[in-house]
């Protein structure tokens, strides 16, 4: 049996960036169609329009979650507005087999001025679904969000987190769709919220087939199959290897220096060395579990007698995940006069989780006050064939042992 449930045959989607230009097109495309034309012409661009969405295709079975990825304005959810059918593609062919559900823009179609429970019934009502079959579900979708008593409040007076929180709960609950449609949906509140949640959605995508869009990379990496990146409305890769896919989303990301401090200390320079070998190109890649070195040149200014530095890894959101005071042999602050300075850090196995990272460097005096700071130097990336979900990877070897056994009890 054929359990293909998803089939893209090359769908493209433009927009026009002049509102006066697109109000036109859409009735020159509109009495086109009435006159029996295909919606979208012959694909040509008009003035002011460009491909949100070019070319894509591709097929997903039962139980198998395809990853789109790539920066804002990739198309991702242009694509996944067109699946769920809420625009029209202009170009190319979508069928869908089965019971479709969406996680799209949670809690966006609550109306303010209602309390949570009377737009659990709207939301529902939406969905197709019953009186008497929300009524039985009723009691479970409040617990699940966790609301109490507020799901008597209107909800405009929720935070956005607790709108989230509910239309998250309203879908979790209601919905059991052959097809799922998931756009960053799981940035709903505390971390025990989003571990129901997380594994709310792995019930779920095992017995659908799912499109999920999403700018965190472990979940990336946890949910998906299958990883398709884009690139200005384009498909740059399609991989069943979701850590390629992932390694090529960040190679996309793009760090510029930022320079701060009162510029009485300047990086000259900074290598990276890997098992010994001093690493070339623009964005070098890395295999976990390397070993690395870094080379660092400065330069101290200025009438002070002494200043200290720290070398910070970044991650691709310049998030600090790993912070080196330099010390000396003694264990203290190492002490730079004024000159210029060599210093060879090592920073022993590299046990980054797969990803994009830089180097910052800060130089300071005794008073912690700032000479000079570098953030976004010698970007680098991580490669690994799986992802974890913790900034930092260390494999533990444990050594098993079995456990004697219990000698069983025989009572007459």
């Amino acid at each position: 049996m054929n359990d293909t449930l998803i089939k893209v045959d090359g769908v493209s989607k433009k927009f026009c960036r002049s509102l006066k230009k697109s109000l036109w097109y859409g009735l020159q495309d509109l009495g086109n169609e009435l006159r029996g034309r295909r919606h979208g012409g012959s694909g040509q661009l008009r003035a002011d329009e460009f491909w949100a969405v070019r070319d894509a295709s591709f097929e997903l079975s039962r139980g198998e979650c395809l990853g789109l990825i790539g920066h804002n304005g990739a198309g991702k959810t242009t694509l996944l507005r067109m699946l769920n059918g809420l625009i029209k593609p202009d170009q190319g062919r979508i069928e869908i087999r089965g019971k479709v559900g969406a996680l799209i823009a949670l809690g966006a179609g609550f109306n303010p001025i209602l309390t949570g429970r009377e737009n659990i019934y709207t939301n529902a009502s939406v969905l197709g679904l019953s009186k008497r079959y929300v009524d039985a579900k009723l009691d479970e979708i409040i617990d699940y969000s966790e609301i109490g008593d507020f799901i008597y409040t209107p909800v405009q007076n929720y935070s956005s987190g607790m709108s989230v929180r509910l239309g998250f709960s309203v879908a979790a609950v209601l919905i059991e769709p052959d097809v799922l449609f998931l756009d960053e949906v799981l940035a709903v509140g505390d971390i025990g919220f989003v571990i129901k949640c997380l594994n709310t959605m792995r019930r779920l995508a095992a017995k659908s087939a799912v499109v999920f869009v999403s700018h965190d990379m472990p979940l990336v990496s946890t949910f998906c199959t299958r990883v398709m990146v884009m690139k200005n409305g384009a498909t740059l890769l399609d991989s069943l290897n979701p850590a390629e896919g992932i390694d090529r989303y960040f190679s996309l990301i793009k760090h510029e220096q930022q320079t701060s401090g009162t510029g009485e200390a300047r990086v000259l320079g900074l290598d990276l060395l890997v098992d010994g070998e001093r690493l070339t190109g623009e964005e070098p890649s890395i295999q976990q579990g390397s070993l690395a070195t870094v080379a660092l040149r400065i330069q101290v200014d200025g009438p002070r007698a002494c200043a200290h530095a720290c070398l910070f890894i970044d991650d691709e959101a310049m998030m600090q995940v790993v912070c080196t005071p330099i010390h000396d042999a003694h264990s203290e602050m190492l002490c730079l006069p004024p000159g210029e300075h060599l210093l060879e850090i090592p920073l022993g196995i590299i046990e980054l989780n797969a990803g994009k990272y830089s180097f910052m460097v800060a130089i300071f005096d005794a008073t912690s006050f700032s000479l000079a700071r570098v953030q976004g130097l010698r970007p680098f990336r991580v490669f690994s064939g799986r992802r974890e979900w913790g900034k930092i990877v260390r494999p533990a070897v444990a050594q098993l042992r079995a456990l004697p056994k219990k000698a069983s009890t025989l009572s007459g």
